[in-house]
């Protein structure tokens, strides 16, 4: 275990600046009208309603000395002396954020390890020499966050906002995580904007909220590969052109509902609202069926009459993609209960497999193209169907809404 544990001076080859709470970054949260990010001063936009992300944060302030700079909320700006090597990583998608910079091999930790795992080499299934080792990595928040697990990590940055164990762990505080940061290495994240939900008290006057891509710019900024980034988010801007210039008139679209079979409910999501776990519905714009009914926490409950009272057309079954779930078995129960069976999404094979909402940017080509072509089959052509267990399924080239040889060739770094 570290020797630095009680306070000494960290070994690491960089420091975190501003890491206190409050640090140097903006109060306050962005007005729902900004769209527009700038990470080289910790600003950050607000996950409008086509995910814009352009901003300043792949600019990382570099200094003579070689040392450089990145802002995100609620911790503000951090310095770094080097590219970090080994980076703590709890959800999913800072751990796809490492694979698409080039950087996956330094993920050392991963929350719900074997479905998350599992469920990012689908896609990359479809990218050559593209893959993510995942066997063997702990679950960080199995048993909850641990001091000593992080300690023997000993990460060179972590990738979890600090507000999520102060505020979903009693055994956390503020100074706790002060205490890692100036030991081991800084914390950089931003668990809040999924849905825009409220921080831990502590980082509330600090907090921003930020889309996937906005997110993913900071990351780039850390470890230094501000050109990959560019050139897939030229990728992602090209997909979202293609979506938003063939979505039919508001008027002509379906209705949806985003949900997760449970038993005897459905756990709840709304489609268009702001926030990263929207990032693969929102751009597409169905109805939501569920837009009337509220929930307090990130997500929420209906049951099955409320459910056929909301009637969609179409059911995004999230989490359906991954080994979690079985479509087929979700399809059968559904049609086995008496008011699901009278569900039209039901009656019209309308029920799909939906992806994982802790996406990160390459997870988020593939998922907008899935639910683009779920909901609109006239204007993206059918969607295959899902086979549980197996990769993302195969798409001829002249169906596929984005290049996949493309993107492979900027995660292999030869673009």
């Amino acid at each position: 275990m570290d020797s630095n544990r009680n306070g000494g001076p960290s070994r690491r080859q960089f420091v975190a600046t501003s890491i206190a709470v409050g640090g140097t970054a903006l109060a306050g949260c962005t007005s729902e009208s900004d769209g527009n990010g700038t990470g080289g001063n910790g600003n950050g936009g607000n996950g409008d309603t086509n995910d814009d992300g352009s901003s300043e944060g792949g600019d990382s302030g570099a200094e003579s000395d070689g040392s450089y700079t990145v802002s995100m909320a609620p911790v503000g700006e951090v310095e770094f002396d080097a590219v970090p090597e080994d980076v703590f990583v709890t959800f999913p998608q800072y751990a796809d954020m490492a694979v698409a910079l080039g950087h996956g091999e330094g993920v050392n930790a991963l929350f719900s390890t074997e479905m998350a795992g599992t469920t990012m080499n689908k896609f990359y299934e479809h990218l050559e020499g593209v893959s993510f080792d995942w066997d063997g990595l702990p679950d960080p928040l199995a048993d909850g966050l641990s001091r000593e697990q992080l300690y023997d990590l000993d990460s060179d940055v972590h990738f979890l906002d600090p507000s999520y164990p102060v505020k979903h762990d009693d055994n956390w505080d503020e100074d706790d995580v002060e205490q890692i940061a100036s030991t081991l290495g800084p914390w950089l994240g931003n668990f809040h904007s999924g849905v825009h939900s409220e921080p831990a008290e502590a980082y509330a006057d600090a907090y921003e909220y930020y889309t996937l891509w906005e997110i993913f710019e900071r990351v780039a900024a850390v470890f230094q590969e501000q050109e990959r980034y560019e050139e897939l988010r030229a990728v992602y801007d090209d997909l979202l052109a293609e979506i938003e210039s063939n979505l039919p008139p508001e008027d002509e679209r379906p209705t949806a509902a985003r949900v997760t079979l449970g038993d005897g409910q459905f756990f709840t999501y709304h489609l268009n609202t702001p926030g990263f776990w929207q990032a693969e519905t929102r751009p597409l714009g169905a109805r939501d069926a569920l837009a009337d009914y509220d929930w307090s926490g990130d997500w929420g409950t209906v049951d099955y009459e409320t459910m056929l009272e909301a009637d969609p057309d179409v059911i995004l079954h999230l989490w359906g993609i991954t080994s979690r779930y079985s479509i087929d078995s979700v399809r059968d129960r559904l049609a086995d209960h008496p008011a699901g069976s009278d569900l039209a999404a039901v009656q019209n094979d309308r029920v799909v497999a939906s992806g994982m909402r802790y996406q990160g940017p390459i997870m988020n080509l593939f998922q907008l193209e899935m639910t683009a072509k779920q909901l609109y089959p006239e204007q993206f052509g059918e969607w295959p169907g899902y086979d549980p267990g197996q990769p993302y399924p195969e798409i001829p080239s002249e169906e596929q809404l984005f290049d996949r040889e493309r993107v492979a060739e900027i995660v292999r770094g030869e673009r």
